[in-house]
C-alpha cells in the first residue's frame, strides 16, 4: 500500500495541476487503503474534488470531519463500510455506489437518504423518489408517534436546569425508542435511529420556543366547480380589445397596513405616576403636567428616533447597493439592437395571426453543449418553441391542440442509463396552461415524456427549485401553489412525480421567487392581491399545508383608494442574493428592496404583514395594463420590463450610482429600447403591443420579450455581433 502524499494526490488526479485546490477528479481505486491510511488535513485541500473513486479498498467508514463542498460522485463499492454516518458531513453528493460492502443493510440505505440531501442516485438507481418520502413522509410520521409518546408521559420541570434536561432527555428518548414502531422489521435500526434524532430536536424546540406566528385556520368558502377557464390578463379600464377574454375578477383588499406609528399600549403603564397629596386629594393639574412631559419625551425621542433612523437607513442602503456598483464597475451599458422578429406560435401557421398572447419565456440553463445558452423557450397559444437566437430559427416546437400555455420553466435533472454506466445531466423543460397539467419535455432529444396534472384550474406559473432540480412550483387559478418532486428519468423516460407541499394563497399567484441563496427554506409570490413569503422547508415540526408567513407591503398602498388599487403585484425577479425588483402594474415605479432586512423585521401581529425596505425606486411607463412582468440580469446588473406600446425599459446598476436617493425621485431608466415597428405585408407598420415578458442570458448577449401579438423579439447586445 502506498502512502498518501501530497505528490501521489497530484499524480492521481485530473486535470493535471501543482495545487490540491484544482483537482476535480480524484482515482485511489484498489490501494489497500483503510481508515487511518486517509489523512484528513491534506484532503481536506481537495476544495473543487467533484468525483472521487475509493473502490476496492478495505474502507470500514470514511473519514470523520472530512468536508468536500464540491464532492457530487463518490464510489464506495467493493469495501468494508460498517459505519453509513460518518458520511454525513458530505451533504452535497448526489451520486453514490456502495455495491459489495456486506455490511450495509435496508436500514443503512435509508440513513444514507437522510444524511445525504441531495442524493439522487444511489447503487446506479434513481432514489429520488423513495430518498424523498423517507427524508419527508416516513419522517413526519415518526416525529408524529414521538411527541405522541411526549404528550401522553412526559411534560418539562417548573424549574429548568441542565441537570433535569440531561435526565428528561435521557429517559424520553428511550422511551421513544422502545416505543415507537413503524415500517417493516429490515427498518427497525433506522426507525430508532431516526426517532432518536426527532427526540432530541423536539426537545430542543420546547425548551427554546419559537415565536407564536399567530396563524389561524380559515375555513374556505366552495366556489361553482364549473368556472369557465380564464385567459390570462385580466380586464382593465384602458382595455379596448373586447375580443379578449377576461380573469375572475380581482378581489380587492378591504384592510390597509397598519401605521408603525401607532401607539403602543404598553405606553400607559410607562408613564410616570402622578405625586400624591398624603394631606389631602391628590392635585388635578398633576396628570396633565404629567401627560405633558410625557409628550413632550416622546415627540423628542420620535426625532432622535427619526434622525437616526435616515442616518442608518442611508448607510444600510448603500451597504446593499455599493457591492453591486463595484461589481460591475468594470461592465457598460449594453447597447441592444434588434435581431429577429418572429411568429412561431401562430394560429395555423398562419402569417396573419396578431392575435394569439405569448406569455412566458426562459433562456435554457446549464447548457448540455456549446452554444446552448443562445437557446430560450417560448410559450403562447398552443405550442411551446425553443429558439435560437443567434440563428432566429424555431429548433424544436411542441404543439398541443385546445391548450393554451401561459408559463414555462427550465431544470437540470438527472438521467440514469442503467448498468455501471453513470447517469448524466439533462435539460428538460415543464410548460403549463390552460388545462392545469404540466408537460414534460427533453428538448435535446425532441422528446415530451410526460405528464401530470397539477390543478383543476388553470396553471398561471411554473418555477423550479434552482438547488434542487427535480422541485417543482406551480401555482393556479384556484389560489394554491404546490410544491412537487418530478425526480429524475431513466434511459426509457420512465419518471415519477410526488406532491410534496401545499400552500394556500387568497388571490391567483402570477410569479414565484426563491431566493437565491435560501430556495430550500422560502418563497415569495406575487399575487393579485399582494406579495407574500412562505416557509418552505420539508420535514421539521412543518405541515404539508401552509398559509403564508407574512406579507410584504409597499410604500406605494398609503395612497390606495377606492379607485386605486396597488395590491397587485405583476413582476418579481432577484437582481442579486439580497436585492428584488418588483412592481405593481399601475404605479408607474419598479421598486428595488432589500430581502434580508424586511425580512428580519417582526411581522404585524394582526395582518403578518412587514414594510419592505426600500433601497431604489426606477420611474417606469404609465400604463393600467397588468402582467407586463420584469426580469434581471444578475451577471450583468441589469432590470428590465416592457410596457403597453412595445417598447422595453432598462435599468444599469452602475448608472443607478450615480442618482441613487438624493433626489428622493424615482430614478430614469438607462435606456428605453424603441419598437422596431416591423413591416405587415401590404398592411404598413404595426404599433407597438404590449410587452408580456422578456428574458435575458446571464451573459446579456441576448434579450427576447413576448408580446400579446403573436411576436417574439431578439435584440442583441453590440459586443456579441
Amino acid at each position: 500500500m502506498e502512502k498518501i502524499t501530497e505528490r501521489l494526490l497530484l499524480e492521481k488526479g485530473s486535470p493535471k495541476t501543482s495545487k490540491l485546490k484544482h483537482i476535480k477528479t480524484l482515482n485511489l481505486s484498489k490501494m489497500g487503503l483503510a481508515l487511518d491510511d486517509l489523512p484528513v488535513a491534506l484532503l481536506s485541500r481537495l476544495t473543487s474534488l467533484e468525483r472521487w473513486d475509493l473502490s476496492g479498498n478495505k474502507l470500514q467508514a470514511f473519514p470523520k470531519g472530512l468536508e468536500l463542498p464540491a464532492l457530487r460522485y463518490l464510489d464506495l463499492s467493493d469495501n468494508q463500510v460498517e459505519d453509513v454516518t460518518s458520511l454525513e458531513s458530505l451533504r452535497g453528493l448526489e451520486e453514490l455506489k456502495m455495491d459489495d460492502n456486506f455490511y450495509i443493510t435496508v436500514s443503512d440505505n435509508y440513513k444514507l437518504y437522510v444524511l445525504l440531501p441531495g442524493l439522487r442516485i444511489y447503487n446506479g438507481r434513481d432514489v429520488t423518489t423513495t430518498a424523498n418520502h423517507v427524508r419527508y413522509v416516513y419522517s413526519d410520521n415518526l416525529r408524529t408517534r414521538m411527541i405522541a409518546v411526549w404528550e401522553k408521559s412526559f411534560s418539562l420541570p417548573e424549574t429548568i436546569s441542565a441537570e433535569k434536561m440531561s435526565s428528561l432527555e435521557k429517559n424520553f428518548v428511550s422511551a421513544a425508542r422502545q416505543q415507537v414502531k413503524f415500517g417493516p422489521n429490515s427498518v427497525a435500526d433506522f426507525t430508532r435511529w431516526r426517532v432518536e434524532i426527532l427526540a432530541k430536536e423536539y426537545l430542543r424546540s420546547l425548551t427554546e420556543p419559537k415565536e407564536d406566528s399567530d396563524d389561524k385556520d380559515h375555513s374556505e368558502t366552495k366556489e361553482d366547480a364549473e368556472v369557465s377557464t380564464p385567459s390570462k390578463r385580466k380586464q382593465t379600464q384602458s382595455a379596448t380589445d373586447a375580443a379578449i377574454r377576461l380573469t375572475p375578477r380581482k378581489k380587492r383588499r378591504t384592510d390597509t397596513p397598519e401605521s408603525p406609528a401607532e401607539s403602543s399600549p404598553r405606553k400607559s403603564r410607562l408613564q410616570p405616576k402622578p405625586p400624591t397629596d398624603t394631606r389631602g386629594p391628590a392635585r388635578t393639574e398633576t396628570p396633565r403636567r404629567s401627560a405633558k412631559v410625557q409628550r413632550a419625551r416622546e415627540e423628542e425621542q420620535k426625532e432622535s428616533a427619526s434622525r437616526k433612523d435616515a442616518k442608518a437607513a442611508q448607510l444600510q442602503r448603500n451597504s446593499y447597493v455599493l457591492p453591486i456598483v463595484k461589481a460591475c464597475m468594470k461592465t457598460q451599458p449594453a447597447s441592444l439592437k434588434p435581431l429577429h422578429v418572429l411568429q412561431c406560435h401562430s394560429k395555423q401557421d398562419s402569417s396573419e395571426d396578431f392575435s394569439t398572447q405569448l406569455w412566458a419565456c426562459a433562456f435554457q440553463p446549464c447548457p448540455e453543449s456549446n452554444g446552448g445558452s443562445r437557446l430560450v423557450a417560448t410559450c403562447g397559444g398552443d405550442s411551446v418553441c425553443v429558439i435560437d437566437c443567434e440563428a432566429g430559427m424555431v429548433m424544436k416546437k411542441y404543439k398541443v391542440p385546445g391548450e393554451e400555455f401561459f408559463s414555462l420553466a427550465w431544470s437540470t435533472v438527472l438521467m440514469s442509463r442503467g448498468g455501471a454506466a453513470p447517469s448524466q445531466p439533462c435539460s428538460v423543460l415543464a410548460a403549463g396552461g390552460k388545462r392545469g397539467l404540466v408537460k414534460l419535455i427533453h428538448p435535446r432529444n425532441n422528446v415530451a415524456y410526460g405528464e401530470f396534472r397539477a390543478s383543476r384550474k388553470s396553471l398561471a406559473v411554473l418555477r423550479f427549485n434552482h438547488r434542487r432540480g427535480n422541485f417543482l412550483f406551480t401555482g393556479s387559478y384556484d389560489n394554491k401553489i404546490i410544491m412537487w418532486d418530478v425526480g429524475g428519468v431513466d434511459s426509457h423516460y420512465n419518471y415519477k412525480v410526488v406532491q410534496l407541499l401545499m400552500l394556500e394563497a387568497s388571490a391567483t399567484p402570477l410569479h414565484i421567487c426563491l431566493p437565491p441563496a435560501s430556495p430550500d427554506t422560502h418563497l415569495l409570490t406575487a399575487c393579485e392581491d399582494g406579495l407574500h413569503c412562505y416557509d418552505t422547508q420539508l420535514g421539521g415540526n412543518g405541515t404539508k399545508k401552509r398559509s403564508k408567513e407574512m406579507e410584504i407591503t409597499f410604500p406605494i398602498y398609503k395612497k390606495e383608494s377606492k379607485q386605486q388599487n396597488y395590491h397587485t403585484i405583476d413582476g418579481l425577479s432577484f437582481l442579486t442574493d439580497d436585492v428584488v425588483a418588483s412592481k405593481s402594474h399601475t404605479h408607474g415605479s419598479i421598486y428595488l428592496w432589500s430581502w434580508s432586512r424586511t425580512r428580519s423585521q417582526r411581522p404585524d401581529k394582526k395582518n403578518r404583514s412587514v414594510c419592505a425596505v426600500v433601497l431604489a425606486e426606477l420611474q417606469w411607463a404609465s400604463t393600467d395594463i397588468p402582467y407586463l412582468a420584469l426580469n434581471t440580469c444578475p451577471g450583468r446588473a441589469y432590470v428590465a420590463c416592457g410596457d403597453d406600446e412595445g417598447q422595453i425599459w432598462t435599468y444599469h446598476i452602475t448608472d443607478l450610482q450615480k442618482n441613487c436617493y438624493q433626489s428622493g425621485r424615482p430614478i430614469p431608466p438607462t435606456e428605453v429600447l424603441k419598437w422596431p415597428t416591423p413591416m405587415r405585408k401590404g398592411l404598413g407598420p404595426l404599433d407597438g403591443p404590449s410587452v408580456n415578458c422578456l428574458a435575458m442570458d446571464p451573459e446579456l448577449h441576448y434579450l427576447v420579450a413576448l408580446t400579446d401579438k403573436n411576436m417574439v423579439l431578439i435584440w442583441r447586445t453590440a459586443a456579441a455581433s
